[in-house]
């Protein structure tokens, strides 16, 4: 049985997301953040040492990362669904974006959090954090020209995945203009499996007005 260990207002909600989208059984585990500190508790740290969240176990096998959860599910569970075909070109796209997410578009985005809860806001790196986050943003909206999804056009894991940076972008970087990444946020945010996930996976500030 496929357990998720979830953490309120974190990256595991997209890994419910999957899981919704997959219909696939599994068991959720909810942990709460600390309300002072905004922590995970150190419950979670029984599953795996790093103590963060999503984590998930399956058969013996435990999982963090993202990223390498979303390609174990899809790979041994996934029946071929929401990913192209390995050895394919737009496979490698797949990856590349997959990795990406984690690897390179959430970087400035954290900077951005953690700079502002400085006295002065990080005030000597906002130049060097707009830009990286111009960049990368812009590098993602221009992705999305003329279609729906980063892959061929066609809904995949990547998606799932590059789904938390493009609902953090409005909240941490409010000035940018990415109409191609809202148009996709909006499109991702109104799927039925997307709408279950939230519903089961609790209170998620990073999703659309009103949950």
């Amino acid at each position: 049985m496929l357990t998720v260990h979830h953490l309120n207002n974190s990256r595991s909600q997209r890994i419910l997301w999957l899981l919704e989208e997959l219909e696939l059984p599994y068991e959720l585990k909810s942990y709460q953040r600390n309300a002072e500190t905004n922590l995970a508790p150190p419950a979670l740290e029984a599953v795996h040492p790093l103590g963060k969240s999503p984590v998930l176990t399956d058969a013996g096998n435990t999982v963090i990362e993202s990223g390498a959860i979303i390609d174990y599910i899809l790979r041994r569970h996934g029946g071929g669904r929401l990913m192209p075909a390995a050895g394919s070109n737009e496979h490698e796209q797949y990856l590349q974006w997959l990795h990406y997410a984690e690897g390179s578009a959430m970087l400035p985005l954290m900077l951005r959090m953690y700079t502002g809860r400085l006295p002065d806001g990080g005030a000597a790196l906002q130049p060097r954090i707009n830009d990286e986050l111009n960049r990368h943003l812009g590098y993602m909206n221009r992705a999305l020209d003329g279609v729906d999804w980063f892959v061929g056009n066609t809904f995949s894991g990547a998606d799932v995945q590059l789904s938390f940076v493009a609902e953090l972008a409005p909240l941490l970087h409010p000035e940018g203009v990415f109409p191609n990444l809202a148009a996709m946020r909006e499109r991702f945010q109104a799927r039925p499996a997307y709408q279950r996930a939230l519903k089961k996976g609790g209170k998620y500030d990073f999703g659309p007005a009103g949950q």
